[in-house]
């Protein structure tokens, strides 16, 4: 479902909202520099909370459809005991202090990270690191944590919109290395055992695919001194960050999953730029005023749909596409086709286009303001950009986005779509999909 505030952001070329345009927040105070082997940025705020993300990179290029889910599996089952603290020690202590850590496996990393205060970010840490070091991968604990992962691959399934997804990310990508998913499937978690994590574990838990990525009241000094006396002791290893291959583009697809739904599930990808090419943030806007099109003609004029949008999939090989569930698949695949067309013939509105960008600078500073937030922002700067500081030219690259690259990239890339549907497949014609 498309968020609200998206939703607004779209509208704008409809003359719905007006917003004056933001500056963004200045960087003095964010620092790059490494520590024995580990990249480390870190951005000093007046704050008392902490967001720390250790990036452990590579992402889907690190796993083989044999071990797919590992990474994310040996994080969880880490949190059921280390070699320092038992799993009871381990949730009491976290209880107490009032902190967390969080896993979350994308396609060009795993995040794991903290959320702390800054009065309890070195005991929150020291949990932290022996969950990554040294997790014990007891064998009655990790059949839970395995059948929990089971659970999750076959609710996937169960719902029709996260399978429509799914499997519309599937086609997208085959052929290419983020075909890998990074939550495992039925087979490859079932054949993960505890000796198939620590030998993971061991190989890959080096100081070369980490980027540590701070915001918060923190010390230089003091982060230094966490990290050398935990994370530095591991492997140098011999990983380099590349970006990935851009996805692969060609004619349009189809894949079928017929259901007896009381609604259709309708979602299609095509292959966008890489996220270090000038083309991203046009690709970006163009979206986002596909998508206020869409909504006011076939949600709220017409009255065919729950959802409709032109989701923005920003990977360092990104994707654009199209979302819709409806009752009436031919008559609104039909019209969301007809909006696409009009976005390649002809050019957007140039005051329109000035008050979307506007907006897009203030939801970067909605979206910013927490260090969590910051801290990945930052982290994809230094990783698809190679340099932290890029993040400052973000709203400068979106002011800078004219009508004629909006018309060139929806040209270029709103094409060769890959689609999945989910539901009655009677009801629509295959040509009207393949027609993309």
């Amino acid at each position: 479902m498309i968020p609200t505030r998206a939703r607004a952001l779209a509208a704008l070329l409809l003359g719905a909202i007006v917003v004056a345009a933001a500056q963004p927040p200045s960087d003095d105070n964010t620092a790059a520099f490494d520590v024995d082997g580990i990249r480390v940025i870190l951005r000093k705020t007046d704050n008392n909370i902490v967001a720390a993300n250790l990036y452990l990179l590579g992402g889907a290029r690190q796993l083989t459809p044999q071990n797919a889910g590992i990474e994310l599996m040996l994080l969880d089952a880490s949190e059921r005991g280390t070699r320092n603290y038992s799993k009871e020690s381990l949730r009491r202590k976290m209880s107490r202090l009032g902190t967390g850590v969080v896993i979350d496996a994308e396609k060009d990393w795993t995040m794991f990270g903290i959320r702390s205060t800054t009065e309890v970010f070195d005991s929150t840490w020291a949990i932290f690191a022996d969950r990554l070091m040294y997790p014990l991968l007891q064998p009655a604990e990790l059949d839970i944590v395995r059948g929990q992962f089971l659970s999750a691959v076959s609710q996937r399934r169960d719902d029709p919109d996260a399978l429509a997804r799914y499997l519309a990310d599937s086609i997208a990508f085959a052929g290419h290395a983020y075909a890998v998913p990074v939550g495992g499937t039925q087979a490859s978690i079932t054949q993960l055992t505890p000796s198939t994590l620590r030998d993971y574990q061991r190989s890959q838990m080096v100081k070369s695919r980490m980027l540590l990525v701070v915001v918060g009241d923190v010390e230089r000094s003091k982060l230094e001194s966490l990290i050398r006396g935990s994370l530095a002791q591991l492997p140098a290893g011999s990983y380099r960050w590349t970006l990935p291959a851009a996805a692969p583009r060609g004619s349009s697809m189809v894949v079928f999953e017929q259901r007896p739904l009381p609604t259709n599930y309708v979602v299609g990808y095509y292959a966008g730029p890489l996220a270090n090419e000038r083309d991203l943030q046009a690709l970006r806007i163009a979206t986002s005023v596909l998508t206020g099109r869409m909504f006011a003609d076939i949600r709220t004029r017409r009255n065919l749909t729950y959802d409709v949008h032109a989701p923005f999939v920003e990977n360092a090989a990104a994707l654009g596409g199209l979302y819709v569930t409806t009752v009436s698949p031919a008559v609104t695949v039909g019209l969301m086709r007809e909006h696409v067309t009009e976005l390649q013939r002809e050019l957007i509105d140039a005051e329109g286009l000035k008050r979307l960008s506007a907006q897009f600078v203030t939801e970067y500073l909605l979206d910013n303001e927490t260090n969590a937030a910051q801290a990945d922002f930052l982290a994809r700067a230094e990783l698809f950009r190679g340099d932290y500081r890029v993040a400052e030219r973000f709203v400068d690259e979106l002011r800078q986005v004219t009508p004629q690259e909006v018309r060139a990239v929806a040209q270029k890339y709103m094409k060769g779509m890959r689609f999945a549907y989910v539901g009655d497949s009677t009801q629509v014609d295959r040509r009207l999909l393949l027609g993309f």
